[in-house]
């Protein structure tokens, strides 16, 4: 039992505990037991902090039904070993070393020191946005839906939004509040700040907290921090003015509103397809320029260490660096006057060719089993469910169980990691010490 094993394992389990307490009579509105391929598929979405869903949250399930949704997808959105170490703290026992490998591999972080440090971190952390979220959208929903309904809807979608899950109880999604400036500001906000990353929210904290004290020996900004931050920004910028450019002559998505308005249905396009999957504006009818460009942010994603998935800005990053050095006749990879090591040049890529095959290999069997639905749909709902986004363009609920397993197996890959998941399949690699000789190779 490898650790790579242990969090597929683990993953897998929660998978299958949510899919028989969503089966249950009392978790249907109707009080009926329900289809074992709508529970397995929605345990899966929430847990994988997808979003995709085969019905509607809001009307299918019962309150259990719902409850167990935002706690499946708070499990999955923390991580399968934080939440387990985060039961262990509760019950006062100590770390194996095989534990704190696990939790190392899991958050991504460099060594493994300061890991029930770090847990609490990422538990406050997730608690105090979550329920600043909760507040924030208390004005919206309350007025409209008194304080019992109301005060769900927030918990709902605050929880939902910084998990990057993007459930709904609303049949539309958030089309009925797409120029609410509480709601979108509220929702992208959160979005942004669960897909950037725990340890980029805590070196803007202790930044900010040596700045008002007056501290003389501030913190320095971490390279995590520096190319998450930055490719974060150019891509929400970038992906705004596309989107702006590209719908605003579009009747069924922009064509119809102010610019004020436009603007603010950009902003949102531009940021939940960052793994988030809610939307303000029907997908379905976005031109095919604007789906191609909402595929590539799904494909990118959030940053390591966050909620969200796709291959990282991290990656992006590093691969585009890469490109650059090559350009330029250099032979080192620079980022911010720091040198990249080969073997994190060889994991993007590893991540990168990984997760080209997965989306390609489930578009194919897609297209196999469902002919009748165009290659642009298939594309973006492979690719929507293999970054854990939740976006879609209304084929969901129609396609066929076959695709829906597929799909299936595409979100739970996408969330425990392409890599993760071959070393859980092919064990860990041994180290060899035969040195091979070196030899030229055309390329390009």
């Amino acid at each position: 039992m490898t650790v790579a094993r242990t969090i597929c394992l683990g993953f897998l389990a929660v998978i299958l505990a949510g899919t028989i307490l969503l089966m249950m009579p009392f978790s249907t509105s109707n009080g009926m037991w329900n289809d074992p391929t709508v529970a397995l598929f929605t345990s899966t979405s929430a847990v994988c902090v997808t979003g995709l869903s085969v019905v509607d949250p809001g009307t299918y399930f019962s309150f259990w039904g719902q409850l167990f949704m935002v706690l499946l997808v708070q499990i999955g959105g923390l991580g399968y070993m934080t939440t387990t170490t985060f039961l262990i703290l509760l019950i006062g026992r100590r770390f194996d070393l095989q534990q704190k490998v696990a939790i190392q591999q899991a958050l991504d972080r460099p060594g493994m020191s300061g890991s029930t440090q770090i847990i609490r971190s990422i538990i406050a952390t997730t608690m105090i946005f979550e329920i600043t979220g909760i507040f924030l959208l208390l004005p919206v929903f309350v007025p409209e839906y008194g304080w019992d309904k109301g005060l769900w809807l927030a918990i709902f979608h605050s929880v939902n939004s910084f998990n990057n899950a993007g459930f709904s109880l609303f049949k539309d999604n958030l089309i009925g509040y797409q120029t609410s400036l509480l709601v979108v500001f509220t929702v992208t906000g959160l979005i942004i700040f669960g897909g950037i990353g725990y340890q980029v929210i805590l070196d803007m904290y202790l930044w900010l907290r040596d700045r008002l004290l007056k501290k003389p020996n501030a913190i320095v900004f971490s390279l995590d921090f520096k190319v998450a931050t930055s490719t974060t920004l150019l891509l929400l910028v970038l992906g705004t003015v596309a989107f702006l450019c590209i719908e605003v002559r579009n009747p069924q998505t922009f064509g119809n509103f102010s610019f004020s308005d436009q603007l603010l249905l950009a902003w949102f396009q531009s940021v939940t397809p960052r793994t988030a999957g809610f939307n303000t504006i029907d997908i379905g009818k976005m031109t095919d320029a604007g789906l191609f460009i909402t595929i590539a942010l799904m494909f990118i994603g959030a940053s390591p260490g966050g909620t969200g998935g796709g291959i990282k800005t991290t990656t992006l990053r590093v691969l585009t660096s890469c490109t650059k050095t090559i350009l330029q006749g250099k032979e080192e990879v620079l980022l911010y006057d720091r040198k990249i090591a080969i073997s994190l040049i060889l994991k993007a890529v590893g991540v990168v060719v990984g997760s080209l095959a997965t989306v390609i290999g489930a578009t194919i069997l897609i297209s196999l089993t469902d002919p009748k639905l165009e290659f642009i749909q298939i594309l973006f709902e492979v690719v929507s469910a293999f970054a854990t986004v939740g976006l879609s363009t209304g084929i969901t609920a129609g396609v066929s169980t076959a695709a829906k397993l597929i799909l299936i197996i595409t979100m739970y890959i996408g969330r425990v990691g392409v890599l993760l998941s071959m070393s859980a399949i092919l064990g860990d690699p041994r180290p060899s010490r035969v040195h091979y000789p070196e030899e030229n190779l055309l390329v390009g």
